[in-house]
């Protein structure tokens, strides 16, 4: 694992470097990253040509996390996981749940700490002391040096923290080196897929080769492979013989993996498509998931897509379950209205409007429990899942609910059930309760069965 003090400490920056530089060296790399970010596994997947996986320990359980490492790294040379956050952050600043020490602790991963260590020299040391003795175990076995001035300053950091915390520095790298990350928000993932950072990848990695030792980062990384899960809730079990459709290109990506995995898993055939390219649900589909993005990014555009709009329209009406979260949900809506004021329609099947904010409107954890039953969420159902986005949604006429969400500020009921439509700005993880995808499914074959006769 590669951890950070705190958020903002470089810790992405490192582990993409690290993956790019192992990558050079041909080995194979799997990338993991604690919390529910989309962004940085981006990222780790563009530069290990591996689909990076979301492993959060408030979301899932302690065996499905393991489960996710051991089954994604079985046939890696190496799994690197970056952190989020501090360390220590997590869902309570009483205890670690959530926070990527409890995930070291789960995946039984040795821990690199990363430390900004401008404008310091043995208070270095203070620091990483700190971070060894506040939780037991720590699993914090190395120091990587971030943001020195010079080589000689590095050395100073290097001989604090080795004399007082008893645990090797491995490297360094300097500050106002030029390699900070590109934009982490809009249009990360067009430039990704057009190979715009390739170059970036490349450079970062000849810096990461001259400045941190790789071989004491492997040494120090063999450890016991973790022990294969029983009863895995991603074991290939098909109940049924069904199609989704799920939107995928620059607009539409925010989709965890392990989603996708669950339902290929039951029996379901997975069938991409573009809304972006104007291409229409395929037409042998029985389900259809809208994942969340950037559709503000591409609104003029969408809104000119009319064969996709039209047949995701008439699909939902014909009672296709679906199931469309934050940037899909923002896309079904009447319009999306910019920050300059520009009002974009939309595919119109809920009947209100979303209008783009400057400021964050909405950012953390979510417990989700049905309120009225539907196809995906039964009365008391529960998930577990997280919101974040920079746009409100304003009704028209009032929506019916499709479930509750329980945060850190209370209770409230939240997204909209329209015809056969599950829709709202929450992420679910359906990790957190495959009973969520049988009943998803099981709705797909009703509607393949409708569709037959």
């Amino acid at each position: 694992m590669i951890a950070g003090t705190s958020s903002g400490v470089g810790k992405t920056t490192l582990t993409i470097g690290i993956m790019a530089a192992l990558k050079k060296r041909n080995l194979v790399v799997q990338g993991f990253k604690c919390g529910p970010d989309y962004i940085d596994p981006s990222y780790h997947t563009a530069v290990t040509k591996r689909v990076s996986r979301n492993i959060d320990s408030w979301m899932l359980s302690r065996e499905v996390i393991r489960d996710i490492v051991e089954r994604s790294g079985r046939d890696a040379d190496i799994s690197i996981i970056e952190g989020v956050m501090g360390y220590f952050d997590g869902k309570s600043p009483l205890e670690n749940t959530g926070s990527a020490a409890e995930i070291a602790v789960i995946t039984e991963s040795p821990v690199l700490l990363v430390v900004d260590c401008s404008s310091m020299a043995r208070s270095a040391a203070a620091i990483v002391k700190g971070f060894q003795t506040l939780h037991e175990p720590s699993r914090i076995v190395g120091v990587i040096a971030n943001r020195v001035g010079s080589e000689g300053h590095f050395n100073i950091v290097k001989t604090a923290i080795e004399q007082e915390c008893k645990i090797p520095v491995i490297g360094y790298m300097k500050k106002n080196n030029d390699l900070h990350l590109p934009s982490r928000h809009l249009g990360l993932i067009p430039a990704i897929e057009r190979g715009e950072l390739d170059s970036y990848f490349d450079s970062l990695a000849q810096e990461v080769e001259k400045t941190i030792d790789l071989n004491r980062l492997l040494s120090i990384s063999e450890t016991n492979n973790l022990q294969e899960v029983e009863n895995s809730i991603f074991h290939e079990d098909p109940k049924v013989n069904v199609i989704i459709a799920v939107a995928k290109d620059a607009a539409f990506n925010f989709y965890y993996e392990e989603n996708i995995q669950l339902l290929k898993s039951r029996g379901a055939e997975i069938q991409y498509f573009s809304p972006l390219a104007n291409e229409p649900v395929p037409e042998d589909a029985d389900g259809l998931y809208i994942g969340g993005g950037f559709p503000e990014e591409f609104a003029e555009q969408l809104a000119n897509n009319e064969v996709s709009k039209q047949s995701i329209k008439e699909l939902i009406e014909n009672g296709l379950p679906t199931v469309a979260e934050c940037g899909g949900f923002m896309y079904l809506t009447k319009s999306i209205q910019s920050t300059e004021g520009i009002s974009y329609p939309m595919v119109g099947i809920i009947d209100g409007n979303v209008i783009m904010q400057p400021k964050l409107a909405a950012l953390g954890y979510r417990e989700i429990v049905g309120v009225n039953n539907n196809f995906l969420m039964g009365e008391g159902e529960t998930a577990k899942g997280h919101e974040f986005h920079y746009s409100t949604f304003i009704p028209n006429t009032e929506q019916v609910p499709a479930y509750a969400l329980k945060s850190r500020f209370g209770q409230k009921q939240d997204g909209c059930v329209v015809h056969s439509l599950i829709a709202g700005y929450v992420h679910f993880h359906f990790a957190s309760n495959p009973k969520l995808i049988d009943n998803w499914l099981n709705a797909c074959l009703k509607y393949q069965q409708q569709k037959r006769k």
